[in-house]
This record gives C-alpha cells, structure tokens and sequence, in this order.
C-alpha cells in the first residue's frame, strides 16, 4: 500500500520491504519535544549504520497532524504518543494504526510551571507573577486546549495562553532564568530542562489540569501495513526501550553537539548495549 515518496520506499521491482534489499528507506513523524528528537534520530542512526536502510528520514510536524498522517500511511510511525493525554488523537485514527506497547521506562510528569526563584506556589497565585503569559509550545498541543478552557476560566486567570514552539518556549525560559524575570510555562519530564534549571510544578488544588495532573505512557503508533510491508521497521521499532536517564542523558548529548545525529552518536558510543537487542529483534525479523 505503500508508494515511492510516502512512508516506505523501495528501489528496485517488486522487491519485499522486510528482505535484504540495500534500498529500503523509512519515513518517520516527529515533533519539536526534545524525546521525540532523541528517540527518532537515534532510530534513524541504529536503522542506517547497523540494519542497512540506505535513508530513514524524519518529517517535522504538528501534533493533531503526525496521526493523521500515520493512519493515512503517509508517515509509517511516530513514537511520541503520550497516553492518556493523546487519547483525542489516537481515537481519531485507531483504526489505522498500531499502538506498540510503551518505550518510555520510567515515569512522565506535565503541567504549568515557574522557576524557583518565583514565589508562586500554585495556579491560584498566577495573577501575582508579574506576567500576564503562559508560554505554550505548538500549536495542537493536547494540553493547550485543557489550559484555555478548562485552567484559565477555573482559577479566574487574567492570563494568555501563547502558541509558539518547544525552542521558542525553552529559549524564553533560558532568557528569563539568566535575568531572574518572571515566566510561566509548560513542564514535562523526561526533559532536559528538569537538569539544567531549578523549576517547580504549580499546585493544582481545583485539578483544573485534569488528566495532565497523572503521569502518561510514552509510545509508538505505526501504520497497521508496516507488520506485513517492513517487518524489520516494525520489529525494531516494538523492541525500543529507554529509561529516563538514558533519555535525559541523550537530550544532553544532543544539546551539547548542537545536532541530533552528531549528539546520538556520543550517546551511542558509551551505551551500544542499549540498542544491541533491538537490533537483534529486527534481523530476525529478515
């Protein structure tokens, strides 16, 4: 089902995805969350350099548009789903993909937060921080929905919510914590933000935040054809297991080498052993 230029290509004629074929080429979504750069070029690192594929390529995007395009086949996975929060968007498309199990080993946090240096302890206390902003990330963002209609109203906020991008948010973040000025936004973990930057979770004594208050499974959703079209894609991409150090130590890489591919690498060099097994999960599957 899958046609040059979509999700998996192939050169040659009629030749099986899942065999030994030196062209075999592989299409992932991403977005801006610093894991789901991680976790996608260090498949694509793994998957060029030990199982052959002459190209696995990443394509930015929005979040309510990665699943669409995963379900229509246009991208063959996208390994940031974040559940429950991601519920809305996996419902729209579950019929077309494949939910894996989870990647992420270790425990997620979400939710609206300030800087130590700022004396606001909870949502209820954000109309004395000295903004008027809550700094968002893209737009489509699961959890931008919940802060507007949901936050704002119930704690009476004379607050924005702003729409812009991970980058935008953290560099706004590193700006004001370098000058000790107010600012209000998101917070996840695993990140590694939670390393550099002494930060604090707003309390939520209302659970305005609802579901985002409960920590999430971090997964991977594939086309329902990558089974039969590229089972070694499919099998390395079930293997895949990190932890939270593993992750919050590659984002440090990455972040240090100023490029995705150049910082995995450093990763690679000191944790081969990590990815040994899904490597071995996927050439079984040829």
């Amino acid at each position: 089902m899958f046609v040059m230029g979509t999700a998996l290509l192939i050169s040659g004629c009629g030749q099986n995805l899942g065999g030994f074929s030196a062209e075999r080429e592989l299409t992932l979504g991403y977005i801006e969350w610093d894991e789901n750069v991680a976790v996608s070029n260090l498949t694509k690192v793994v998957m060029e350099e030990d199982l052959g594929y002459s190209a696995v390529d990443l394509r930015l995007a929005d979040l309510g548009p990665v699943f669409q395009e995963v379900g229509s086949g246009d991208l063959a996975a996208f390994q940031d789903v974040w559940m429950p929060n991601h519920t809305n968007f996996l419902e729209r498309v579950e019929n077309e993909v494949e939910h894996l199990d989870p990647w992420y080993l270790g425990e997620t946090s979400y939710g609206i937060a300030v800087p130590d240096y700022m004396d606001v302890q909870s949502l209820e206390d954000l109309d004395a921080a000295d903004t008027s902003l809550i700094i968002g990330i893209e737009p489509g963002a699961a959890f931008h929905p919940q802060i507007k209609d949901v936050v704002i109203p119930e704690y009476d906020l004379d607050m924005k919510l702003v729409e812009s991008s991970t980058p935008a948010m953290l560099s706004q973040l590193e700006n004001a914590y370098g000058e000790q000025e107010p600012v209000v936004f998101l917070r996840w973990e695993p990140h590694w933000m939670n390393a550099k930057y002494d930060l604090r979770y707003l309390d939520d004594p209302r659970d305005a935040q609802g579901e985002f208050n409960e920590p999430a499974k971090i997964s991977t959703i594939v086309h329902k054809d990558l089974p039969q079209d590229d089972p070694v894609a499919y099998e390395f991409l079930k293997a895949i297991r990190l932890d939270a150090e593993q992750v919050n130590q590659m984002e440090l890489e990455i972040n240090n080498a100023g490029d995705p591919v150049e910082g995995v690498k450093v990763w690679l060099e000191n944790n081969r052993e990590v990815v040994e097994p899904w490597v071995e999960a996927a050439e079984q599957a040829q």
